[in-house]
């Protein structure tokens, strides 16, 4: 059982609040927990503003190959709810924590049904924020209702697809930011961008909250390239995913694999404050 934190989290708008925000994902426990928190710190050191943490699940159907591994990865170290919220407990780290993961293990979480027990839990980890991609927002009143409980911001994702009323609903109810896929499919890192990164963002210009964009970005002129096309922050996971895989496959000391998640995120932070000096107004939507 987690203990509440000693003090509030930091909430998932702070992260935007002096700029683009750089948010960059990992699977929690791969390939141990105690190197994801040594992880963590270092993407907090390089100038993350926001942190997703994946946590664990046997059915990761939004996920390429890069992530898939990962997360079997971290269940065969033993990585389950249970331990994610308590290793989630013992970071220090001055920054929004997600965990990004999947409907089933939320409502499973505890000795009864339903999302509030997890939801719970995760507040008093230090969580500041939940994303859960096989979650329909026409599904989602249970969760949303104990994030609100809580003090938790539920993040939604919008694909290219999402047009029209279904749209409505899902801005009305995500709060912290909008992630913004930036392509059909499965995660994974790219080499380009897609054009419907650019189509996604346009389609939200006028809603109230910050547009975060995933899936695919790996490079850090594709962070500048999303930033000075309007979006208010940028998710990468796939690339980070892979530094830390090929550390596994070399055998590398966890330190060493810190290392270069810092200079990365330190990079593709620099490359969205670059897309921000190069944003126009009319390329602004908010």
């Amino acid at each position: 059982m987690t203990e509440a934190s000693a003090e509030p989290a930091p909430r998932v708008a702070d992260a935007f609040a002096d700029g683009p925000a750089l948010i960059p994902y990992l699977t929690a426990g791969d390939p141990d927990l105690e190197a994801t928190e040594e992880f963590v710190r270092a993407l907090a050191r390089g100038g993350a503003d926001a942190i997703e943490l994946g946590m664990p699940f046997s059915e990761p159907i939004a996920e390429g190959p890069t992530i898939q591994n990962a997360i079997f990865r971290a269940l065969d170290a033993g990585t389950t709810p249970e331990r994610f919220l308590d290793a989630v407990g013992d970071l220090d780290v001055d920054v929004p924590l997600l965990v990004m993961t999947y409907y089933n293990p939320i409502y499973q979480y505890g000795s009864e049904d339903g999302p509030e027990p997890y939801v719970e839990a995760a507040a008093e980890a230090g969580l500041s924020g939940v994303i859960v991609p096989d979650l329909p927002a026409e599904e989602s009143d249970p969760l949303q209702d104990a994030c609100e409980a809580h003090g938790l911001d539920l993040v939604f994702v919008v694909a290219p697809t999402t047009t029209g009323d279904r749209l409505d609903r899902l801005m009305a109810r995500t709060s912290g930011f909008a992630y913004v896929q930036a392509r059909l499919g499965t995660t994974g890192a790219r080499t380009d961008l897609s054009e419907a990164t650019f189509e996604s963002l346009s389609r939200l210009d006028g809603y109230d909250v910050p547009r975060a964009v995933g899936f695919g970005v790996s490079e850090r002129e594709h962070a500048a390239a999303i930033v000075e096309g309007g979006a208010d922050g940028v998710v990468v996971g796939s690339a980070l995913v892979e530094m830390v895989a090929e550390g596994v496959e070399a055998d590398e000391n966890p330190a060493t694999v810190a290392e270069r998640l810092q200079a990365a995120v330190a990079d593709l932070k620099a490359g969205a404050e670059e897309g921000a000096t190069r944003a126009t107004p009319e390329s602004q939507g908010n």
